[in-house]
């Protein structure tokens, strides 16, 4: 059988990836049950409902696009799926017996970026799955964050940053695998001492990304301010009120207890949102 290059048609990002991979068959269909799971996937979760929708799209049009496999070395009589996992998940959802697939000559190393570039580009991996990806591009071929930047085509703070949010502990981990929390909240929590308590408080309360930012400069505020210079039922009182409000809020009380308590507002949508609490309650 004649080998060819894969040129184009598998999309901008992986045609220009696999420019130089050889293919042992340009068109070709296998049985679903000749396909496993590639074992470098980042992607760990598949949503239900995106997993659905596709498999209606399949039911009605078929697979469009290949599904792009090599030979297993673990089982010479399987082929291992590079890129294309979600189709094939779908189609066994909706009975297909077959489904169209690229074989391809591919080591480990390939295998592996072909799995992350795919999912990158579609925006389907969750933060901590794209960040495990870049780490096994790190511990087990070698690179660099400065590579994997240039190969991903991020900004190597951009690398750096997604890495840190695996230092995160278990039971953070968990509520981000969940979307309990989103990447906004993920990157918040990185380098805190008390994480998994602003986590709960996060979810707690229904902290959007600004509010949690907000409630996590307040609290290092906090920590930061000797012991003695503030009343700790104060302090209390005015992380009580963040975790409702969501915003900055200080209160300066006298020792006749008399004293006064401060907003801080960054646009008249915050403003507002003051002024309808207070009516709320007043």
């Amino acid at each position: 059988m004649d080998s060819y290059k894969i040129k184009r048609g598998l999309g901008r990002g992986l045609s220009s990836l696999i420019g130089d991979t050889k293919i042992e068959n340009q068109k070709n269909r296998l049985s679903v049950t000749d396909l496993i799971p590639n074992k470098y996937q980042p992607r760990k979760i598949f949503d239900k409902e995106s997993l659905n929708e596709l498999s209606s799209s399949i039911r009605e049009r078929g697979i469009l696009q290949p599904i792009i496999v090599r030979k297993s070395n673990d089982d010479r009589s399987k082929y291992e799926i590079i890129a294309g996992e979600r189709r094939w998940l779908a189609a066994q959802k909706v009975g297909l017996h077959d489904v169209p697939v690229v074989i391809t000559e591919a080591d480990d190393l390939k295998s592996l970026e072909f799995a992350i570039v795919e999912n990158v580009q579609r925006h389907d991996l969750n933060p901590l799955e794209e960040a495990q990806g870049y780490k096994k591009l790190i511990d087990e071929f070698s690179y660099d964050q400065e590579k994997v930047s240039k190969f991903i085509g991020k900004s190597r703070s951009y690398i750096a940053n997604a890495l840190r949010l695996l230092s995160l502990p278990n039971e953070v981990v968990k509520l981000i695998e969940n979307q309990k929390l989103s990447a906004g909240h993920a990157k918040i929590l990185v380098g805190l001492e008390n994480d998994s308590f602003v986590a709960g408080k996060i979810i707690e309360n229904k902290l959007s990304v600004r509010q949690a930012e907000n409630f996590v400069k307040l609290f290092k505020n906090k920590r930061q301010k000797p012991t003695n210079s503030k009343d700790t039922n104060i302090m209390h009182l005015e992380m009580s009120i963040v975790n409702k409000v969501g915003l900055n809020v200080e209160i300066k009380n006298k020792k006749n207890n008399k004293g006064k308590i401060s907003f801080e507002y960054k646009d008249l949508d915050q403003l507002n949102k003051i002024i309808d609490i207070i009516k709320l309650n007043y």
